[in-house]
């Protein structure tokens, strides 16, 4: 077989295994309020946020797609083995994160991984700053953008429910955070499922396949269902993380937390920006804890949270430069 066909299926593969991936490990964060608050069995709630996720994925367009195929990095100067160790380095770093149980961003360790397989091949001038600017905007809307709105929402649900007791709203409120998880799980396929997208249909235009980067529907259909088969076969480990450690939540809670993060993404998406679910939801769920009293949210799992978030980047960097030159040799 030609090198540059077995190339183009091991890129095609890697980059299916890393939707699968994000599927486990970042998708579950769409519906762990739901699962932590007890309003939906784990086996309800995997299978709607599989079903949506797929959903999510096809019909919101491909502005996030085209941003991570075409931004991040220059197309015409990298190569298929660029794509495979960025592709490898989301499926090492978010294994390695799995195993501890923390939730981290698929999107940072892709744009990181393709960044440094781009620096290991092409050098400097392979980086795309409009493309990143995008991407560190994202990094904002995810943190600050979910931990003000999941504060604002609490908080003015406690002023129009003043008055009233919240065990007598406990069951409006559990019909309430199955709607807002089931539109976070459609928000988190518009968002995340686009990613691999672009890298799936990159790795078409660089092995031959295509000649200009143009998602078709037929890979937004293959990545959507692959990222639900991955949501659906896993991700306990990352629910229990999000929807029971970080703070206690009520349905009132959950219904805020998981509004206030779908929101957040479904604006970025909007304008093409790639973002992290995982710093949607987990920041949203901080505010939400916050608004009761500063000590019920535990600070030092969100700690470690965060810590993870900031050595995403030049973790899966440098793994994208080591993966990157080994397969510049092997190849």
């Amino acid at each position: 077989m030609p090198d540059g066909s077995f190339l183009l299926i091991v890129a095609l593969v890697v980059t299916l295994a890393a939707e699968f991936v994000n599927g486990w490990t970042d998708a579950p964060n769409a519906i762990a309020t739901v699962v932590s608050t007890r309003v939906l069995s784990p086996s309800q709630a995997v299978l709607m946020a599989a079903v949506l996720n797929i959903v999510g994925a096809v019909v919101t367009g491909t502005a996030v797609a085209s941003t991570i195929g075409t931004g991040i990095v220059r197309p015409e100067v990298i190569s298929l083995p660029v794509v495979i160790a960025a592709t490898l380095t989301v499926i090492i770093w978010s294994a390695v994160t799995w195993f501890y149980g923390i939730p981290t961003s698929e999107s940072h360790e892709l744009v990181a991984g393709l960044a440094g397989a781009g620096l290991a091949t092409a050098g400097p001038s392979v980086l795309l700053w409009g493309g990143w600017q995008k991407v560190l905007i994202g990094l904002g809307f995810s943190t600050l953008l979910g931990f003000s709105l999941g504060m604002i929402v609490m908080t003015s649900l406690y002023w129009i429910l003043r008055r009233t007791s919240l065990s007598s709203i406990r069951g409006v409120f559990s019909r309430l955070e199955i709607l807002s998880a089931a539109f976070l799980a459609f928000s988190h396929g518009s968002n995340d499922g686009q990613k691999f997208m672009g890298v799936f249909t990159l790795a078409l235009v660089l092995g031959g396949k295509m000649t200009h980067f143009a998602v078709p529907v037929w890979v937004m259909l293959l990545c959507g269902t692959v990222m639900g088969i991955g949501t659906a076969l896993g991700g306990w480990r990352i629910i229990r993380t999000v929807g029971f450690k970080i703070t206690k939540l009520e349905s009132v809670g959950g219904f805020a937390a998981t509004s206030s993060g779908a929101i957040a993404i479904l604006l970025a998406s909007r304008f093409g920006i790639p973002l992290s679910t995982t710093h949607c939801i987990s920041t949203s769920i901080m505010g939400v804890g916050a608004t009761k009293r500063f000590s019920a949210v535990r600070w030092g799992i969100a700690r470690n949270i965060v810590l993870t978030w900031i050595i995403t980047f030049p973790v899966c960097a440098a793994l994208g430069w080591i993966i990157a030159s080994l397969l510049k040799i092997a190849f």
